[in-house]
């Protein structure tokens, strides 16, 4: 834990790939800055391989970091919304960057990472 806290002092990034860099977390970022507000099925039905569970404990850790806003609707039937905060939105810009790094990258990740499998 203290070595933890070390890096993040010397690295605030790792900080920021503490929340962000999780396996769903920066996929589901990256549907709320596409979309703005996505409802909880929806947002399911655009991640594939996804559990319930796991979309809900990634959405409440979004939301307890203030990254992600949840929004209850008291009506019949109930309907909550997720749409992203402002600390969310300053992550935008980057998410799209990442994402147009990957796709512009993806094939030559792929080989590389076959390759290092076939050398395992």
């Amino acid at each position: 834990m203290e070595n933890t806290k070390i890096i993040q002092d010397i690295c605030p990034a790792t900080t920021a790939f503490d929340v962000i860099g999780k396996k769903w977390n920066l996929p589901i970022l990256s549907i709320l800055s596409e979309t703005g507000s996505v409802r909880y099925n929806e947002l399911k039905r655009q991640l594939p391989g996804i559990t319930g569970t796991m979309l809900t404990k990634c959405l409440k850790e979004l939301t307890e970091n203030g990254i992600v806003h949840r929004e209850q609707f008291l009506e019949i039937p109930p309907r909550v919304e997720y749409s992203l905060t402002s600390s969310g939105e300053e992550l935008s810009p980057i998410i799209e960057s990442i994402v147009a790094w990957g796709r512009k990258n993806m094939e030559t990740l792929r080989v590389k990472d076959t390759v290092m499998r076939d050398k395992s």
